[in-house]
């Protein structure tokens, strides 16, 4: 079975709402030790992330006084933020977010994509649910090498391939998963190597397999001693 962000996400979140003043926001980052706080509204619906990397614009004088016509916007952004006294004018908006049923691998996505360390968990109608962090998606990494040979002999090479798992051999180190053994056709050992390395936890995939026959060959054109050639027109 394949995790999904609430099977690994915190389910205390620490967040602030949208008038919350600026010591404020800071004194329950210190308390809680995060370096981001979800910002939601009066009915708990998220608006936006307030985190470290917005308040210490506050210090940048640079960002002082008014800013000159051809600013580029995200200047103009950071320079909003360094006015800002409350939740509202110090987030960033909207924020980025992920759904409880999401795989572990679109949080993973995300995260890499907009450099971020934490994703709000939302429901359907934006309430909250829950964090998820680069730390909780890690923990897929624990899992104990006895447990995915074990997925990898009956839920793979088994029941979704209809293979006899005793003729692969099956070893896993460290998450490393080495199959060696033959298989009937070569089509199939990338098929088993793609599902072997997506189940949770697989560091990594040593493919020592060999095949029976050779399936994904071209067919070849030579034409064979015994094919009948059909006359054409006129012949």
């Amino acid at each position: 079975m394949r995790l999904t962000v609430k099977d690994v996400m915190t389910r205390t979140v620490v967040a602030v709402y949208d008038s919350a003043p600026f010591k404020e926001i800071v004194r329950r980052m210190q308390e809680y030790r995060v370096s981001a706080v979800p910002v939601v509204d009066e009915r708990g619906h998220i608006v936006g992330v307030v985190s470290e990397g917005d308040l210490i614009l506050k210090e940048d004088s640079h960002l002082e006084g008014d800013g000159h016509l051809f600013e580029s916007r995200h200047r103009k952004v950071d320079r909003g933020k360094h006015a800002g006294f409350v939740a509202a004018e110090l987030m960033t908006s909207p924020a980025i977010t992920i759904g409880p049923n999401a795989p572990l691998g679109d949080a993973a996505t995300l995260m890499h994509r907009h450099a971020i360390k934490r994703l709000p968990v939302v429901g359907d109608a934006g309430e909250v649910l829950g964090i998820v962090s680069r730390a909780d998606l890690l923990k897929v990494f624990l899992r104990d090498d006895a447990e995915i040979a074990a997925e990898v002999r009956e839920d793979i090479i088994r029941r979704t391939l209809w293979i006899d798992p005793s003729t692969i051999r099956v070893v896993v180190h460290d998450g490393v998963v080495e199959l060696e053994g033959q298989i009937e056709r070569r089509s199939l050992i990338p098929v088993l190597v793609g599902l072997v390395q997506s189940a949770e936890g697989v560091v990594g995939v040593e493919d020592r397999l060999s095949f029976l026959v050779d399936d994904t060959a071209p067919p070849s054109e030579l034409p064979l001693p015994w094919t009948a050639i059909t006359p054409g027109p006129g012949r």
